[in-house]
């Protein structure tokens, strides 16, 4: 081949790769984008390098702030793991879609070990959310999203309350509250599901590897189509497992213990099932924790990575959060209290979302958002009408996201059986077991100052707000596995 043949040759070659480009790009851009929903379990306020932490490892996490924003004033519905996932799923308040207190069975707090029959007709078991209420994973759908969820769905285990039947095409993950991250099992009982049905194929293997391999697949058989891709991670959840030398502490592979030398990995005494017996240490339940973390922040770089090889990250919103306040191990600086409180360490958790082109990447918002938003905004990239005849509790916040508006919201309130708490602009109005007062959150994020003796107008009038939130909350249409109608 002479010269000229060769320069004619590799000019053809890039033209025509860079036309390819070209098509790939308008053609993303003439799509509609796709969503990538992740969400970490009991993860506290600080435990992301990006959020403050010189612990934690979380590469690809600070990766996705660095090129999106990090939200520093965001709230879920509840502060544990069942209402917080089916109220972000529905738009709506736990005590509006019914769904307001958590599914799980007792017994296996005494160590108690079900049997097969035992188990079947237990509330955990038998709940769910109400099959009326419709998940954004429908309105996706109906969209010509292509849907899946893998991970922990804690949102009904009978069949009618499963993914596929809220709209998802596909489901591999848990149904309930959490497992043992290896056996798949809680409390003994297996509960590991593929769409429609129980399955232990996988079982021995680190359940974060799991969700890792089937998002990974998903994206790969759906990168030339809109996709709704939602993985609600278990880490850093305590394992649930009977044996006291597991429960108590999350799990994680050796090769992400191994980052964290200066924690010890060894266990002490303490009393279980009113018996001593060897239990983790306070250092052991840090090391599983974080390595936990940093394995699921590889499965999320794994995520991502694909989203750049296939040129769609362009045309993707990632949205990142924790279901509710840090459990144990966890580090809510510098918030006051965790997991299962209404303090702000059980509500306010670390968010980033990331969309390029619309999100100013390395940003922050200290605006007033919330789980609630989520539909609303998903509905809204999908240019898809809310339902009709049904309550919603948020709004689009993409505008606050690109940082073009002030957030519409300035109330949000929590109600946990006899806790409760209300923010009204600034302030925060909390009536628990865990303790009571007002606090200005403005210029006390930690909750050390209570005003309510001091501004006793300002508690009346917080208390009035929640007064008549619970009034909407019980006039709403009945649904849910606990309300008597």
């Amino acid at each position: 081949m002479s010269r000229v043949s060769l320069l004619c040759w590799c000019l053809f070659v890039l033209v025509g790769q860079s036309t390819v480009n070209l098509i790939g790009v308008a053609a993303a851009a003439d799509r509609l984008p796709n969503i990538v929903l992740i969400v970490s379990d009991d993860q506290g306020y600080r435990d992301l390098g990006c959020f403050g932490s010189d612990e934690i490892k979380t590469p690809h996490l600070d990766r996705l702030a660095q090129q999106g924003v990090r939200a520093t004033s965001f709230y879920v519905s509840w502060p544990a793991c069942t209402p917080s996932r089916g109220s972000l799923l529905t738009g709506r308040y736990p005590q509006r879609n019914g769904l307001y207190d958590m599914i799980r069975n007792d017994r296996a707090d005494t160590g108690y070990l079900y049997k097969k029959h035992e188990y079947a007709v237990s509330p955990e078991r038998i709940l769910g959310m109400d099959t009326r209420e419709i998940m954004i994973s429908r309105v996706l759908k109906e969209a010509g999203y292509s849907t899946a969820v893998f991970g922990k769905w804690d949102g009904g285990q009978l069949q009618r309350f499963l993914p596929l039947q809220h709209g998802f095409d596909v489901f591999y993950g848990f149904v309930n509250t959490g497992i043992d991250y290896f056996t798949h099992e809680r409390y003994g009982v297996p509960s590991m599901v593929r769409n429609n049905l129980p399955t232990t194929k996988d079982k021995g293997t680190y359940c974060t590897d799991l969700f890792r391999r089937e998002a990974v697949r998903f994206v790969k058989a759906n990168k030339d189509r809109p996709f709704f891709l939602y993985i609600p991670f278990n880490a850093p959840h305590g394992a649930s497992n009977l044996d006291p030398k597991i429960r108590g502490a999350a799990q994680a592979p050796e090769k992400y213990k191994r980052l964290y030398p200066h924690l010890k990995d060894d266990y002490t005494t303490a009393m279980r099932y009113v018996k001593p017996a060897m239990v983790p240490s306070r250092s052991k339940r840090r090391l599983e924790y974080a390595a936990s973390i940093t394995c699921m922040d590889d499965a999320i770089g794994e995520v991502l990575g694909l989203l750049d090889t296939y040129n769609i990250a362009e045309n993707t919103l990632v949205v990142f959060f924790s279901d509710n306040g840090g459990g144990g191990g966890s580090d809510n600086t510098p918030l006051r209290g965790g997991k299962a409180q209404m303090f702000e360490g059980g509500n306010r958790v670390p968010f980033i979302a990331r969309f390029p082109g619309r999100i100013p990447p390395g940003s922050v918002t200290k605006e007033f958002i919330t789980s609630l938003e989520l539909f609303p905004t998903f509905a809204q990239l999908a240019v898809q009408k809310l339902p009709q005849e049904v309550n919603y509790d948020g709004f689009d916040m993409l505008p606050v996201l690109t940082g073009k508006q002030k957030s519409k919201r300035t109330e949000m309130f929590w109600e946990r059986r006899n806790d409760r708490a209300a923010r009204v602009g600034q302030y925060k109005w909390v009536d628990s077991a865990r303790g009571s007062g007002v606090f200005d959150l403005q210029a006390d994020i930690g909750e050390k100052h209570d005003l309510s003796q001091e501004r006793p107008e300002l508690l009346a009038r917080l208390k009035t707000r929640f007064a008549a939130w619970k009034q909407e909350m019980k006039t709403a249409k009945p649904r849910g596995p606990f309300r008597d109608y």
